[in-house]
């Protein structure tokens, strides 16, 4: 199964059918239009087999699924934390989809988002695929603050929830020498601030994981695809 997320930077709906050669069989898309208030009828179609959320009709988080895979809403509560998405894929496993928002919030953005829907729901968090947008890097860590980006790492990682690409990698969190992110699309200032986590069940697969290149996607977003393909027995 191929999982695909990235922060498209708006307008998907020009700009899905740039992900086909992927054929992916989930995508998690950040900055995307909500289907259902759409007036692009072939987007419509695109997404009838989605799951969306968002503030702004123009601009929110979705889950897109081909149409043989079965997408149940979780329903986990996100007491209006911004934006997550839970939902059980084929009855077997848990997908959470992510965009950490700064939320307008003065001390709990972005990744302070997450640190706090991880409290609310972290003991359904298993057997789970946790990826997107986390506006986060460890070397945004501050001395004073409980909730850190090495903090929510530490914190899933005690509930058997690792980055897919640290462990394929053999990285250290805040070493990545692959960016996903080009602030204000320019080459010199990279980041990486998008992720696949992982339970155990999905460490112990066969998978691989891949950053699309700077080159072929920056006319199109200031993030890169990232695609994870997990082989199921």
């Amino acid at each position: 199964m191929k999982i695909l997320t990235w922060n498209c930077n708006g307008a998907f709906r020009k700009k899905y059918k740039s992900l086909e050669s992927f054929n992916s069989d989930i995508m998690i898309i950040q900055e995307c239009e909500n289907p259902k208030e759409s007036s692009d009828a072939d987007y419509k179609i695109f997404a009838e087999n989605s799951l969306w959320i968002g503030n702004n009709k123009n601009k929110g988080l979705g889950i897109f699924a081909k149409k043989d895979i079965s997408i149940l809403n979780n329903n986990w509560p996100t007491e209006n934390l911004q934006y997550f998405i839970s939902c059980r894929i084929n009855g077997t496993f848990n997908l959470l989809g992510t965009w950490c928002h700064g939320a307008n919030s003065p001390t709990f953005g972005y990744i302070g988002q997450f640190w706090k829907y991880l409290q609310i729901n972290k003991s359904k968090m298993q057997n789970i695929i946790i990826a997107g947008d986390f506006n986060s890097n460890s070397i945004w860590d501050k001395w004073d603050r409980w909730w850190n980006h090495t903090d929510v790492v530490r914190e899933l990682s005690e509930n058997g929830i690792k980055s897919l690409y640290h462990e394929l990698y053999s990285i250290e969190q805040g070493k990545e020498d692959k960016p996903t992110f080009f602030l204000q699309k320019k080459k010199e200032k990279s980041y990486h601030i998008d992720y696949f986590f992982g339970s155990n069940e999905f460490l112990n697969k066969q998978l691989s994981l891949k950053i699309e290149n700077y080159e072929d996607w920056i006319d199109l977003s200031d993030h890169m695809p990232v695609i994870v393909d997990i082989q199921f027995q």
